[in-house]
C-alpha cells in the first residue's frame, strides 16, 4: 500500500483528475495551473523517456476519466450500447485521448536543455503542441485543453483575443513552469525572478482583457432562445412528434424578439416534412416581430442529409448545414470496416450525414450577419474564425440532452465563451437542455436558462464588427511562439551540458 501511495503514476493520475476542477462548472482556474506544474516535476524527476511516457498517460487518463465520462451516458442511456462495453469504449476513448500527454512526455525528454529552462520552456512548448494536435488528430477533440480552464474569470483570458484557447494554455503551461521553478529555487535570486515573470504574465492578462478589440455595430437587437427541454429518449419518438411541434409553435409564439433561435434538430425531421402550414404560422409571427426565426432540422439534397439551420421570416430564407461532424455519432469513418458499429449497435438516428463545407457565409437575418456554428463545432477556434469579421453575431445551436444530468453542458457552454473572447463577439447558444445562454463578447454569462427546464431565454444583444489578432492569425501566432520557446532553449543550451536534476 506504502508503494502505491509514492507511486509517481498514481500522483500523476491524481493531479490529471484534480485539473478537472479547475474547468466548468467549477472554475477553480488556479487548479490546472498547479497540476501541470506537478507533472513537470514528474517529468524532470522521471529517469527514461518511456518513464516520463507513461506518466504522461497517468496524467492523461486522470483528466480524461474524471472529466469526460459523461461520454458513458451517451453510450449506454442513449446509444443503449451494453453497460460493460461502454465502459469499455468511455475507458478506450480517455486512453487514446491520454496519448498525446503521454507523446509531449516523451518528446521532452529528446530535447536537450539546461534543467531550468527545460522546464520553463520546452515542457510548456511541447504541451502545447500536443494539445493542439489532439485538436486535429481524427477530426479532433479539443475538449479539456487546459486553456478552457481559464475563461472567464482567470486573468489569463486575456490572452485569448491574442493567441486562441491554445495560447492560454501555453500560458498556463508556462505558469505551471515558474511555478515549479520557483518552488526548487525558492531561497535564491533566480526563484524571485521566476516569481516576478509570473506576476507580469498575471497582471499582463489582467490588463488586456481592459482593451476593447471590437466595436458595436448597429443598434441591439431583441433575441429569443428557445429551450425545448425534449427528453433525449423521446425526440426522435414518432408518438412523441405533435408534442415537440406545439412546444416549439408555443414558445415562439411567447416571444416577440426580432430574433428567435430553436435547438439543434428541435424539429426532428426533414425540412420537407415539416408541415407548411406549420411553418407559415412561425414565419407569420417573426414578420409580425420585423425579423426572422432559426430553425433546426435535418434537410436532404440529392439524397445526402445534413444538419441544418434555415430561416423562415422577413428575409430571404437562407440555411446552414454541420460542416465539422463527430466521427461515429454524425457520420461513419471507414463505413466497410465500422458501418455495423453505428447501424447495429449504437442505434443513433442520422448517424451518417453529409458535410455542408467550410465556405458558408454567415446568414443575413434581423439586421445582422449571423455565424452559426452547430453543437460540438463551437470547439474549433480556427474554424469559427473563418465566418469573421464580416460576422457580427455567433450562434450556437445543440443538444446535450445526450450526456444527461453531467458536467458536459457546462463544459460545453464554456467553449462558447471562449469563443467569444477569441472574436470580440457576443455569443447566442440556443439548446435542448441546456445551457441555454447569452454571452457577451468578454466571455461572461449575461443570462441563462436552468436546465431541464422548459422556457424561453429573451435579451438584449449587440452586434460587433473588427478583428482580434486571433481572427488574423488564428493558430499560427501560437505555433511562432512555441518554435521561439523551443529556439531560445537551444540557443541558450548551445554548447551547454545537459544539467539533469
Amino acid at each position: 500500500m506504502n508503494r502505491l501511495i509514492a507511486s509517481p503514476y498514481l500522483h500523476a493520475f491524481l493531479a490529471g483528475a484534480v485539473a478537472v476542477f479547475g474547468f466548468a462548472p467549477f472554475g477553480l482556474f488556479p487548479l490546472p495551473v498547479i497540476a501541470l506544474a506537478v507533472l513537470f516535476w514528474l517529468w524532470s524527476r522521471a529517469e527514461r523517456p518511456a518513464q516520463a511516457a507513461w506518466l504522461g498517460f497517468a496524467f492523461g487518463m486522470g483528466l480524461f476519466c474524471a472529466g469526460i465520462g459523461w461520454i458513458y451516458v451517451a453510450l449506454h442511456i442513449y446509444g443503449y450500447m451494453h453497460p460493460l462495453l461502454a465502459g469499455l469504449a468511455t475507458a478506450l476513448f480517455a486512453a487514446v485521448n491520454a496519448t498525446l500527454p503521454a507523446l509531449a512526455g516523451y518528446a521532452q525528454t529528446k530535447f536537450r536543455a539546461l534543467a531550468n529552462l527545460h522546464i520553463l520552456l520546452i515542457m510548456p512548448a511541447i504541451w502545447t503542441l500536443a494539445e493542439w494536435l489532439r485538436g486535429l488528430l481524427f477530426t479532433g477533440f479539443p475538449w479539456l485543453s487546459m486553456g478552457y480552464s481559464q475563461v472567464p474569470s482567470s486573468p489569463l483570458a486575456g490572452y485569448a483575443p491574442l493567441f486562441g484557447v491554445f495560447g492560454v494554455s501555453l500560458i498556463v503551461a508556462v505558469s505551471a513552469g515558474l511555478l515549479l521553478a520557483m518552488w526548487k529555487l525558492r531561497r535564491s535570486r533566480p526563484g524571485k525572478v521566476a516569481f516576478g515573470i509570473l506576476l507580469v504574465l498575471w497582471v499582463g492578462g489582467a490588463l488586456l482583457t481592459l482593451v476593447e478589440w471590437t466595436h458595436p455595430q448597429g443598434e441591439p437587437l431583441k433575441v429569443s432562445l428557445l429551450q425545448g427541454n425534449i427528453a433525449q429518449d423521446e425526440k426522435f419518438d414518432a408518438d412523441k412528434l405533435v408534442s415537440t411541434l406545439e412546444t416549439y409553435r408555443h414558445l415562439a409564439q411567447s416571444s416577440d424578439a426580432r430574433l428567435i433561435v430553436l435547438p439543434e434538430t428541435a424539429l426532428p425531421l426533414l425540412r420537407e416534412n415539416v408541415p407548411e402550414t406549420y411553418q407559415a404560422i412561425l414565419s407569420e409571427h417573426v414578420r409580425s416581430n420585423g425579423g426572422d426565426i432559426l430553425i433546426g432540422a435535418f434537410e436532404n439534397e440529392n439524397g445526402n442529409y445534413y444538419n441544418s439551420v434555415y430561416t423562415l421570416g422577413s428575409s430571404e430564407s437562407q440555411h446552414y448545414r454541420k460542416n465539422h461532424l463527430v466521427p461515429f455519432g454524425e457520420f461513419i469513418p471507414l463505413r466497410s470496416v465500422f458501418g455495423w458499429l453505428v447501424n447495429e449497435v449504437l442505434q443513433i438516428p442520422m448517424g451518417d450525414l453529409g458535410s455542408g463545407g467550410d465556405a458558408q457565409a454567415p446568414l443575413d437575418v434581423a439586421g445582422q450577419k449571423v455565424a452559426v456554428n452547430i453543437c460540438y463545432e463551437d470547439a474549433f477556434g480556427e474554424e469559427i474564425i473563418r465566418a469573421l469579421p464580416e460576422a457580427t453575431l455567433l450562434v450556437n445551436v445543440t443538444n446535450d440532452a445526450w450526456y444527461g444530468e453531467s458536467h458536459a453542458a457546462m463544459q460545453h457552454n464554456q467553449l462558447s465563451q471562449m469563443r467569444a473572447l477569441e472574436t470580440g463577439r457576443m455569443v447566442l447558444r440556443a439548446t435542448n437542455t441546456g445551457v441555454t445562454s447569452v454571452i457577451d463578447k468578454d466571455g461572461r454569462i449575461l443570462a441563462v436558462l436552468p436546465q431541464f427546464e422548459e422556457g424561453v431565454l429573451t435579451a438584449e444583444v449587440q452586434g460587433y464588427v473588427g478583428s482580434t489578432l486571433y481572427v488574423w492569425w488564428g493558430n499560427a501566432g501560437m505555433l511562432w511562439v512555441v518554435l521561439l520557446m523551443l529556439g531560445a532553449a537551444w540557443r541558450f543550451n548551445r554548447n551547454q551540458p545537459t544539467d539533469k536534476e
